[in-house]
Protein backbone atom coordinates (compact mmCIF):
# COMPACT_ATOMS: atom_id res chain seq x y z
CA UNK A 1 0.00 0.00 0.00
CA UNK A 2 1.37 3.87 -0.48
CA UNK A 3 2.45 5.82 2.41
CA UNK A 4 0.09 7.68 4.17
CA UNK A 5 1.21 11.55 3.38
CA UNK A 6 0.59 14.48 5.52
CA UNK A 7 -2.32 15.74 3.04
CA UNK A 8 -4.39 12.90 4.11
CA UNK A 9 -4.66 13.77 7.98
CA UNK A 10 -3.95 17.22 7.48
CA UNK A 11 -6.91 18.24 9.21
CA UNK A 12 -8.85 16.40 12.17
CA UNK A 13 -11.57 14.29 10.94
CA UNK A 14 -9.74 13.05 8.31
CA UNK A 15 -9.11 9.43 8.24
CA UNK A 16 -7.15 6.74 6.73
CA UNK A 17 -8.56 3.35 7.29
CA UNK A 18 -6.61 0.21 6.68
CA UNK A 19 -9.17 -2.91 6.45
CA UNK A 20 -7.79 -6.38 7.04
CA UNK A 21 -10.54 -9.19 6.12
CA UNK A 22 -10.42 -13.05 6.32
CA UNK A 23 -11.99 -12.32 2.18
CA UNK A 24 -12.72 -9.97 -0.68
CA UNK A 25 -16.60 -10.20 0.29
CA UNK A 26 -15.84 -9.09 3.85
CA UNK A 27 -13.63 -6.43 2.95
CA UNK A 28 -16.32 -5.07 0.49
CA UNK A 29 -19.22 -5.32 2.91
CA UNK A 30 -17.13 -2.71 5.09
CA UNK A 31 -16.53 -0.79 2.22
CA UNK A 32 -20.10 -0.32 1.23
CA UNK A 33 -21.51 0.15 5.14
CA UNK A 34 -18.75 2.63 5.52
CA UNK A 35 -20.00 4.65 2.51
CA UNK A 36 -23.56 4.94 4.07
CA UNK A 37 -22.08 7.21 6.85
CA UNK A 38 -19.02 9.50 5.70
CA UNK A 39 -18.15 10.58 2.84
CA UNK A 40 -14.89 8.93 1.70
CA UNK A 41 -13.17 6.81 -1.09
CA UNK A 42 -15.91 4.34 -1.93
CA UNK A 43 -15.26 0.37 -2.45
CA UNK A 44 -11.62 0.60 -3.32
CA UNK A 45 -9.89 -2.50 -4.63
CA UNK A 46 -8.62 -5.17 -2.18
CA UNK A 47 -4.83 -6.84 -2.73
CA UNK A 48 -3.33 -9.96 -1.19
CA UNK A 49 -0.23 -10.42 -0.34
CA UNK A 50 1.56 -13.35 -0.83
CA UNK A 51 2.68 -15.07 3.20
CA UNK A 52 0.04 -13.49 4.19
CA UNK A 53 -3.25 -14.50 5.48
CA UNK A 54 -6.72 -12.17 5.02
CA UNK A 55 -6.79 -9.13 2.14
CA UNK A 56 -6.26 -5.72 2.60
CA UNK A 57 -7.74 -2.25 1.43
CA UNK A 58 -7.35 1.16 2.23
CA UNK A 59 -10.49 3.92 2.43
CA UNK A 60 -9.80 7.51 3.12
CA UNK A 61 -12.93 9.33 4.84
CA UNK A 62 -13.81 12.43 5.97
CA UNK A 63 -16.15 11.98 9.11
CA UNK A 64 -16.98 16.07 9.28
CA UNK A 65 -18.81 15.25 5.93
CA UNK A 66 -22.06 12.14 6.29
CA UNK A 67 -22.56 10.58 2.89
CA UNK A 68 -25.62 11.72 0.95
CA UNK A 69 -27.14 8.14 1.64
CA UNK A 70 -26.79 8.82 5.91
CA UNK A 71 -28.77 12.33 5.21
CA UNK A 72 -31.96 9.95 3.19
Amino acid sequence: MERINAQHVSEPGLLVLDITAADEATAQALMADLEQWWANSGITPVQREPGTPGVKARVYADIRRRSPAASA
